[in-house]
């Protein structure tokens, strides 16, 4: 994602709700492996008459103030839980207004990640919902997006990640990272390189499967003389992309994927495969735009 020297902060949306907490946590993590600062960001929305309890609402001053200071109370919260899992780690906290889609789209500018977290609700609703905001910020971040919808497993032996290859430009900003991230957690890193057969496969499989295992090999080859401590597997299988990803992810540290980047209407420019791999996956998934 970036290196100890850019100095790049960890930026992570905060619940409110302190029982959530998986996202900041992996963030604090994260922030701790790579020696980076860490950025809790809580935004505050606007305020509506159903979100004050007495008959007669207060003055615009009082209602802010009193979104300010609940705002505050859940960045101190969130401050006190990462100080207490990683004592030494710099922790600059930072209370936003408007939009939070916006908000973490600008963090996203000058951040190394910007991690999010998604409650157990149902899938369709935490992802694709109207209150989400994975999607949005996928489709513009500047930096990888991580979306945790379920702690990582760490009691896979060997641990290790996964990343979908496509000899894409999108999936070689997503092997760099997953290289990056392996290397960090001592982990193996499996490379899928997934071949959707067409009708006709039962005429000719050979030469498009030794083609995809030819990409395969040419993406990963420069990454590996840079990583040689990363046990690489590289893997050609048959199937639906998001069905295979999302069946690696299982017992994963997680799963990396690539994105189409910037533009506006979201559901076409992530492409279905991210998206898929999103609302499905079991473990972190970390979603990485090509201009990283």
């Amino acid at each position: 994602m970036t290196r100890p020297s850019d100095r790049k902060p960890i930026v992570v949306g905060v619940d409110p709700d302190p029982t959530h907490r998986m996202a900041l946590a992996w963030a604090a993590d994260e922030a701790a492996r790579r020696r980076l600062p860490l950025r809790p960001v809580h935004v505050e929305g606007v305020p509506t008459r159903g979100s004050w309890p007495r008959e007669v609402p207060p003055s615009w001053e009082e209602w802010n103030e009193a979104l300010h200071k609940a705002g505050r109370q859940v960045l101190e919260e969130a401050a006190d839980f990462v100080t207490s899992r990683h004592p030494g780690l710099a922790v600059d906290a930072l209370l936003a207004e408007g939009d939070p889609v916006w908000v973490l789209r600008e963090q996203s500018r000058d951040a190394a990640a910007v991690v999010l977290g998604s409650r157990h609700l149902s899938r369709t609703q935490e992802v694709f919902g109207s209150a989400s905001v994975a999607l949005p910020v996928m489709a513009h971040t500047r930096c990888p997006l991580v979306v945790v919808p379920e702690p990582e497993h760490i009691t896979q032996d060997p641990a290790y990640y996964v990343v979908g290859v496509d000899g894409s430009e999108h999936s070689a900003a997503a092997v760099d990272v997953a290289f990056e991230e392996a290397a960090l957690r001592g982990a193996r890193l499996r490379a899928l390189f997934v071949w959707e057969a067409g009708p006709l496969r039962v005429f000719d499989e050979h030469g498009p499967q030794e083609e995809c295992r030819r990409l395969l090999s040419e993406i990963v080859a420069g990454r590996r003389a840079r990583f040689p401590e990363v046990d690489l597997r590289q893997e050609l299988v048959v199937g639906h992309p998001v069905h295979v990803l999302t069946d690696a992810s299982a017992h994963a540290l997680g799963v990396v994927v690539g994105t189409r980047g910037h533009g506006g209407f979201t559901g076409m420019l992530l492409g279905s495969v991210s998206q898929g791999v999103l609302h499905h996956a079991r473990c972190p998934v970390i979603a990485v735009p090509t201009s990283v």
